[in-house]
């Protein structure tokens, strides 16, 4: 019987979220369940540190001050240093989710969404890409 094989927790995500609330919940969640997580305050530093750190996922929210999450997964589409990363966006806009995906998110998750349903979206969209068994 082929037994599954558990994805290494060390994966990196950033978290793009300007409520300072979110983002620490959010961040010490993901750190709990063994995952290195950095975060930024607005769209213009969330891309800074994409393209610094290239991480595993982004946890991406669309209102922000500077720079917006719209502009953020518009440019990491459109960017081949940036296109393979996987992206989930949360929100609080009302229909924001069919945009959201056509504009290239891997998931959407409307706010408030809990930890561990965050978590386990990133989780899922980092085995798809990585290839790791769940069998």
């Amino acid at each position: 019987m082929p037994s599954k094989r558990p994805l290494p927790e060390n994966r990196c995500v950033l978290i793009v979220e300007d409520d300072v609330d979110a983002r620490q919940m959010y961040s010490e969640y993901l750190r709990s369940k063994g995952w290195t997580v950095f975060s930024a305050t607005d769209g213009r530093s969330g891309l800074t540190k994409i393209m610094e750190l290239t991480p595993d996922a982004v946890v991406l929210d669309l209102a922000m001050p500077r720079v917006d999450g719209w502009t953020v997964l518009r440019q990491m589409r459109s960017s081949s240093m940036m296109s393979h990363i996987a992206v989930v966006v949360m929100s609080a806009i009302p229909d924001a989710r069919d945009s959201a995906i056509e504009l290239g998110a891997d998931a959407y998750l409307a706010k408030p969404c809990t930890p561990e349903v965050l978590y386990l979206q990133v989780r899922a969209l980092t085995r798809r890409a990585s290839g790791a068994a769940t069998v």
